[in-house]
C-alpha cells in the first residue's frame, strides 16, 4: 500500500496547464524528489497535495483515503506537513513561541480552561513545553530559543520552519526548496539534518530542490517534470544520464 498515490493530476490556470496528467506513488519511509526547470509545476504539485489548490482533474490518495480537494487543515490532520519556498514564520515571535504555537494542536483543554489554570491545562501546557524543548534541541536552536525568529541567520530559519512542520508529527513531510539561499556550508549541514530527521522520525520525505548535489545526495527516487508533465523517473544515476533530462536542463545545441 503506497503512503501517497497521485493519479492523473492536472491543474489549469486559465489557458495555462501547470500540471499535466501527473501520476506518482510514495512508499512509506522513502526519500523522494521532484526536480525540473523553473516553472515546471513542482510547487503547484505540492499545493495540490496540501489543498491550497484544487485540481482540474485527477485524484490524490493518502493511506488509501482520497484527499482530493479537501481543505488544508484537514489534510494536515491526516499527517501531511510542509515547508515553503519562501520561509513562513511568525517573524516577531520568539523561536520558542514559533514551535510552541505549532504544538498547540495537541492541546485539548477548553476555552474556559484557557482562562483558568485548571489541572488539565497545567498538565497539557507542561507537555507542550517539553515537546517544544525536544524539537528545539533536535534542530540545535535551544540556545537561541528566546530570540526573535526574524533575527536568526537564514539557515537557522530554515531549521526552525522544519521544526514547526515536525511539531505536527507528520507521516509525510514535503520540503519545498529547503536549500534555497544557503551557502555551501549551510547546504551540507542541511543535508545531514534531513537525513537525521528522516531516520529519527521514520518519515517519508518528498522534496523539491534546484541544488542537484542535495537531490543526488538525498533522494532514492527522482521524478523529473518539464512544462507540467513527467519526462523521467528513476534513481539519481539513471536521471543524471537521461538524455531527455539533460536536454530539459541544458537545451539542445544549435547547428
Amino acid at each position: 500500500m503506497p503512503l501517497l498515490e497521485i493519479k492523473n493530476l492536472t491543474k489549469d490556470f486559465g489557458g495555462v496547464r501547470a500540471v499535466n496528467d501527473f501520476s506518482h506513488q510514495l512508499e512509506k519511509g522513502g526519500l523522494y524528489a521532484i526536480i525540473g526547470p523553473n516553472g515546471a509545476g513542482k510547487t503547484t504539485i505540492f499545493n495540490l497535495i496540501t489543498g491550497i489548490y484544487k485540481p482540474t482533474q485527477g485524484q490524490i490518495f493518502f493511506e488509501e483515503d482520497e484527499i482530493t480537494g479537501r481543505i488544508t487543515h484537514q489534510i494536515a490532520q491526516k499527517g501531511i506537513a510542509r515547508t515553503f519556498q519562501n520561509i513562513r514564520l511568525f517573524s516577531d515571535f520568539s523561536v520558542r513561541d514559533n514551535v510552541r504555537t505549532a504544538c498547540h494542536r495537541y492541546a485539548s483543554y477548553s476555552i474556559w480552561e484557557g482562562l483558568v489554570p485548571t489541572p488539565r491545562r497545567r498538565r497539557e501546557e507542561k507537555d507542550l513545553a517539553e515537546r517544544t524543548s525536544r524539537l528545539l534541541e533536535l534542530v540545535n536552536l535551544t540556545k537561541r530559543a528566546d530570540e526573535l525568529s526574524k533575527n536568526l541567520p537564514y539557515g537557522h530559519q530554515r531549521r526552525l520552519e522544519i521544526a514547526r512542520a515536525l511539531a505536527q508529527e507528520p507521516k509525510l513531510l514535503l520540503l519545498d526548496e529547503p536549500a534555497a539561499g544557503m551557502n555551501p556550508d549551510e547546504t551540507v549541514d542541511l543535508m545531514a539534518f534531513i537525513k537525521q530527521i528522516h531516520k529519527t522520525f521514520d518519515l517519508t520525505i518528498l522534496l523539491i530542490e534546484h541544488h542537484m548535489e542535495v537531490v543526488m545526495g538525498l533522494a532514492d527516487d527522482i521524478v523529473v517534470i518539464d512544462f507540467g508533465r513527467t519526462i523521467a523517473q528513476g534513481t539519481p544515476d539513471e536521471v543524471q544520464s537521461n538524455p531527455t533530462v539533460i536536454e530539459a536542463y541544458l537545451g539542445t545545441e544549435e547547428v
